[in-house]
């Protein structure tokens, strides 16, 4: 019988027993990164695992030092490369709480909109990701990775056309944003956001319906909200955990004061919880985007002058916190300033960091090819743990 102890001394553990040490990654597909998991497996079961980080590792909070404020947006866009708008606007808002400016309201509402069009994007390549690791359970994997990536497809096509970029947008800077809303752009969120709306049921029927889906995530790597408040866990992994914490309400910025919104909460904890979490996102972020997009107010984008030069931005000496909910949960940004144009010290809170954190606790007592669901149901994005 496997022991369920995430801090137990193998030494310790059947000292006549053969266990098997096995190392999940750092290559292999279903770490979603260059993760390393190390695994003590008796038999099948997982008696202990132990998380290695730092095989993706760039530096990326030295490289904001040695850059200007307006040389780092794009250095930032690589971090969490599943959700590059909420790393730009993470960032840009520390700054711009340091420089002591507000971006106009033509700009919240436009970071919104993007946000929440993201957001979808994420959970889309979540979901069929999951679908991936779940394998046979959903057509050989292949099945819901590709109806879920030709609605993620739609919404790379409005950034695109919003930004000239597919993938890294490079679209917000201090003070506000650099593209502002081309003719017929809102015309084509709506269609894009209808159709995907539509089809969310479409993914539906595919997972309720599968008894193997449900088999293997209900009941499942169940997380106890004690422990992911412990461990700093946030965004849709602790909401389904019965934690009902969403900055977008609980602590609004761009133009989410304007909006309600509804924060989908389970407690039941377990991946399935994580699943419906998501998919209950999706619906609500299209919903916010549509209804910020019927109001974006008219008026400049930026609270700057025009940059012309790489040290155009200077702030005076200061420490500056500024946080955003992620697809992912919160990301954090904490700046000290010396009057320069470049940040003296810049340190990134992730939120996939800590969910990491929660796999010691995770593994043990699963099979292994439960820790593979699990691990997907965490949606962990390993640029953002590497940073």
């Amino acid at each position: 019988m496997a022991v369920i102890d995430p801090h137990i001394n193998i030494d310790d553990y059947e000292p006549e027993g053969d266990l098997v040490v096995l190392n999940l990654g750092p290559q292999h597909p279903s770490t979603h990164g260059v993760l390393r998991v190390k695994l003590w497996l008796d038999g099948e079961v997982c008696i202990k695992a132990v998380p290695y980080l730092g095989y993706l590792h760039r530096g990326v909070e030295k490289l904001c030092e040695k850059l200007t404020y307006v040389m780092v947006t794009p250095i930032i866009d690589k971090n969490d490369y599943l959700a590059p708008i909420t790393n730009e606007w993470a960032i840009n808002n520390s700054f711009e709480q340091l420089l002591g400016v507000t971006p106009p309201p033509r700009s919240q509402y436009l970071r919104t909109i993007c946000a929440e069009i993201q957001r979808v994007a994420s959970h889309l390549l979540w979901l069929g990701t999951f679908g991936l690791d779940m394998g046979g359970a959903l057509g050989g994997g292949a099945t819901l990775f590709m109806h879920t990536f030709r609605e993620r497809e739609t919404v790379l096509d409005l950034f695109e056309a919003l930004t000239g970029a597919r993938f890294h947008y490079n679209t917000l800077c201090v003070g506000g944003n650099r593209h502002d809303i081309p003719a017929g752009w809102d015309v084509l969120v709506r269609q894009t956001l209808g159709v995907i709306a539509s089809r969310i049921d479409e993914y539906e029927s595919m997972v309720h319906e599968n008894a193997i889906f449900l088999a293997r995530t209900v009941g499942v790597g169940v997380v106890d909200p004690v422990l992911a408040r412990a461990l700093g866990v946030s965004g849709p992994n602790l909401r389904a955990s019965g934690v009902d914490w969403d900055l977008r309400r609980d602590a609004p910025y761009g133009a989410y004061g304007d909006v309600q919104i509804k924060v989908p909460v389970r407690t039941e904890g377990d991946c399935f919880a994580r699943y419906l979490v998501r998919v209950e996102e999706m619906r609500e972020s299209i919903r916010i985007a549509l209804q910020l997009l019927d109001g974006v107010p008219e008026g400049p984008i930026c609270a700057l002058k025009p940059v012309k030069l790489p040290g155009a931005v200077k702030i005076k000496p200061g420490i500056g916190y500024a946080s955003i909910e992620t697809p992912r949960g919160e990301l954090g940004s904490w700046v000290i300033a010396d009057g320069t144009e470049r940040p003296y010290r810049c340190k990134i809170r992730p939120p996939s960091l800590h969910t990491v954190a929660l796999l010691p606790y995770l593994a043990p007592g699963n099979n292994l090819s439960d820790i593979v669901v699990v691990l997907g149901s965490l949606d962990p994005v390993l640029g953002e743990v590497d940073r």
